[in-house]
């Protein structure tokens, strides 16, 4: 079964829930499988990294974690509200995603 997601890659979202609430960010990575997204600087966790070959360096690397869809907001780029998507499907057949509060195209 296919999983839709409301955001793509690149988009701008801002966080609704955690403790990241109403921080901006770009979408760098979508996991339709799974219902999660990774945000740009948004939910940083830490990772213990071993080093894996002669030289290289271990440690604590601060990283995004994913987090679920549902807790994010499109960002509307010509408005700059946070917005539900849209979408209206022309008479040729395609079909395209718009913002709900201007209604223009995203």
């Amino acid at each position: 079964m296919n999983k839709k997601i409301h955001v793509k890659t690149g988009d701008t979202v801002v966080v609704l829930e955690g403790r990241d609430r109403g921080k901006k960010g770009k979408v760098l990575a979508v996991s339709p499988k799974e219902g999660k997204i990774i945000v740009e600087k948004i939910n940083m966790v830490s990772k213990h990294v071993k080093p894996r070959k002669a030289g290289q360096e271990g440690g604590i690397v601060k990283a995004e974690g994913a987090l679920y869809a549902s807790k994010v907001q499109l960002v509307c780029p010509h408005c700059g509200k946070p917005t539900r998507v849209g979408h209206k499907i022309y008479g040729d057949g395609t079909k395209e995603r718009i913002c709900k509060k201007c209604g223009e195209a995203l």
